[in-house]
């Protein structure tokens, strides 16, 4: 029976695994980045919110930082809506809130307390005091404010807690180097197969 002859080494297969690999690692890498940015980024919003100092909001360019405490002034309150919310003791239920427009004529949603029902809440407007947070980090117009105290007769907020921010850097990063590992083990597998002559 003729010897089967190891089968040439596949080069071009071999740069394309190994540069998908490294792709999966920098990813992984990327991701530990990520990880201590927004660490670091979390610190910085619970330094604000132990904060003293109490700011006008909105501000101009000059900010509130995320998770300050600022004050306002709504002068017409332009629509309100109720959305599933926690009071201070952390019961689920109703969070009001209500969109208004400042005195600088800017518009500025406000979470104005907690109820266990939906119905609207009875309020005309007037001063806001409270923590500023962000539905989405880089869009300031998606901010709002918790009030602190609660206003309209209703319960308090849940406190903002900016250690409730989702931050999954850890886990995907540990999910790059995984799917890196295990194409490497699959690929050797393979190789060695067919430098062997059985594939």
């Amino acid at each position: 029976m003729a010897e089967v002859s190891p089968k040439r080494f596949p080069w071009g297969a071999t740069l394309l695994v190994l540069a998908a690999l490294a792709l999966m690692v920098r990813l992984g890498f990327w991701q530990l980045d990520r990880l201590h940015q927004k660490e670091a980024m979390i610190a910085e919003f619970e330094a604000a919110r132990a904060s003293t100092l109490i700011v006008p909001y909105p501000n101009g360019d000059l900010g509130p930082f995320p998770y300050s405490h600022v004050q306002t002034v709504c002068a017409v309150v332009l629509g309100q809506t109720a959305v599933s919310g926690e009071n201070a003791t952390h019961q689920s239920g109703w969070a009001h809130v209500v969109d208004c427009r400042v005195e600088s004529g800017a518009r500025v949603k406000v979470r104005l307390g907690w109820s266990n029902h939906p119905a609207p809440a009875v309020w005309a407007g007037g001063a806001v005091t409270g923590v500023i947070i962000p539905d989405k980090i880089n869009d300031p117009a998606d901010w709002h404010i918790v009030a602190d105290p609660p206003l309209a007769g209703l319960q308090a907020n849940a406190r903002p807690d900016p250690r409730n921010l989702p931050n999954n850097h850890l886990s995907y990063a540990v999910q790059w180097f995984l799917f890196a590992a295990t194409a490497l083990v699959i690929y050797g597998l393979a190789l060695r197969k067919r430098l062997q002559g059985k594939g």
